[in-house]
């Protein structure tokens, strides 16, 4: 395991922007408005042959008090600037190192006090940085904040780039010795990323999971900005769930940090072997489900079409049906007229399973994970050529592709040329002469012989040249 190296700090101090800088990517969301990280942000970075796993968290303000459900100064509801304080400490006690960063611009403040205080008692080596030391002046006027008696301050500038070696040669000192961490790190972890619309349950399916208050749920659409990367064992497996910010229709995505959201949340499901798309029971299928659905699809990932909020919606039906006589099969009756509702909406992914569940009660999370596993299984599935060939000739022996387009199509043989996502090549002797639902047809036999339940599959048609048949005969 990589030791863990929290940076905590009261807003706009500029950690994102370190964080960024030294992950080598804009993968913190960095605008000058404080309160903008909400959740932990996870990274990984090395330094003189040292990796470890920078945890960006939102700004500290331990003596705001803002009541749940009234407004902060910053625009933000009471109750969700307190999760905010709760995730910050939870990055404390997960740490290993703590990088307390401060404001050399702005000098020591009542809230740098307070989280100097906090982190005294967090026994846990702190380190002190004083960012936005960009000229003479501010480096010199730095020298106040050891009277919060954390140290010697480490002058920075995250912009600049300037001291951000000697603040990573001083987390390196401070780091768990290298074999107390050594793990090896296995690279075929399943990827599950979980998207939908704002506010479909995302985070609290990623709680449900975790049985931990790991992201921040709330009632406010957009709550989760950041993606956020978690491994967990399930049933002696290892995976990686990703909880990705809502996507928004492209029309609707505002500028700033709603509009880098909806970016890593797209980029999110590139990176993620199996995606998991939340939809609202209580709303039903909407266009930015099939968008998104569609994404997915493109992309040529594994899906779970997680219909959450059952509870809530079977609610509904039984209030809309209060007064009459409860026929003991009318979840299921209910479930499977909701499941052709969806299985149309999404025709163009007939292969995605459809499970119904409850991230607040936690129902059909457990069969959510079964899933996904087989479905990543699923996705490195090698078929042999000579088995594939002859489900290739039993499909064209039982429709032929016949003239299409005036050009008589002949197929003459096919292979697998690689997994994650499957994908097939055949051979034939005029690829324009595929016509596409030829191509659904011989898709719909290989899943019939092969399954390949859950995940996209790819078939691709190229012109036969001489070596190709040797190649084939040789395998």
């Amino acid at each position: 395991m990589k030791p863990l190296v929290a940076i905590v700090g009261r807003p706009n101090v500029g950690k994102s922007t370190f964080f960024n800088r030294m992950i080598g990517e804009r993968v913190a969301i960095v605008e000058d408005m404080p309160g903008t990280t909400r959740d932990r942000l996870y990274g990984n970075t090395d330094w003189n042959g040292r990796e470890f796993t920078l945890i960006d968290t939102g700004g500290l303000e331990l003596g705001s008090g803002i009541p749940a459900g009234q407004i902060g100064l910053d625009g933000q509801p009471g109750d969700l600037m307190n999760h905010v304080k709760a995730q910050a400490q939870l990055a404390i006690e997960e740490a290993d190192v703590i990088v307390f960063m401060v404001d050399a611009r702005s000098g020591i403040t009542g809230t740098d006090e307070e989280v100097a205080e906090l982190l005294r008692r967090a026994d846990k080596p702190v380190i002190l940085a004083a960012n936005k030391a960009d000229n003479a002046a501010r480096r010199m006027d730095a020298v106040e904040f050891y009277t919060l008696g954390l140290g010697e301050p480490i002058v920075i500038s995250s912009t600049q780039g300037t001291g951000t070696g000697d603040l990573l040669d001083c987390i390196v000192e401070e780091l768990p010795p290298a074999e107390e961490m050594e793990e090896d790190e296995d690279e075929s972890i399943p990827r599950i990323a979980i998207v939908g619309r704002p506010n479909v349950g995302k985070s609290s399916l990623l709680n449900a999971i975790l049985g931990a208050q790991r992201a921040i749920v709330s009632d406010v659409p957009g709550t989760t900005r950041d993606t956020i990367d978690t491994e967990l064992e399930f049933e002696e497996h290892k995976l990686r769930l990703i909880d990705t910010a809502g996507i928004r229709r492209r029309g609707r995505v505002g500028p700033g940090v709603e509009k880098y959201s909806v970016l890593r949340s797209n980029r999110a499901i590139e990176r993620c072997d199996v995606a998991l798309l939340l939809i609202d029971a209580s709303e039903g299928l909407a266009a930015q489900d099939t968008h998104i659905a569609g994404t997915i699809h493109e992309m040529g990932k594994g899906v779970i079409v997680v219909v959450n909020k059952w509870d809530l919606a079977q609610e509904q039906r039984r209030a809309e049906r209060a007064g009459q006589f409860p026929h003991p099969d009318d979840e299921i009756e209910s479930a499977e007229a909701y499941s052709k509702i969806i299985a149309e909406g999404l025709k163009f992914i007939p292969y995605a399973p459809i499970v119904f569940a409850s991230a607040k009660t936690g129902y059909h999370v457990k069969s959510i994970l079964e899933t996904a596993l087989k479905i990543a299984d699923m996705r490195y599935l090698r078929v042999p050529t000579a088995r594939l060939n002859e489900v290739v000739q039993a499909a064209i022996r039982r429709h032929d592709p016949g003239v299409i387009r005036h050009k008589y199509l002949k197929i003459y043989y096919a292979t697998q040329v690689q997994v994650n996502p499957p994908t097939f090549v055949f051979f034939v002797n005029d690829p324009q002469a595929m016509h596409f639902s030829y191509e659904r047809y011989l898709e719909n036999r290989l899943r019939e012989e092969f399954s390949f339940r859950g995940t996209a599959i790819r078939l691709q048609f190229r012109p036969r040249r001489k070596d190709d048949q040797r190649k084939l005969s040789e395998e």
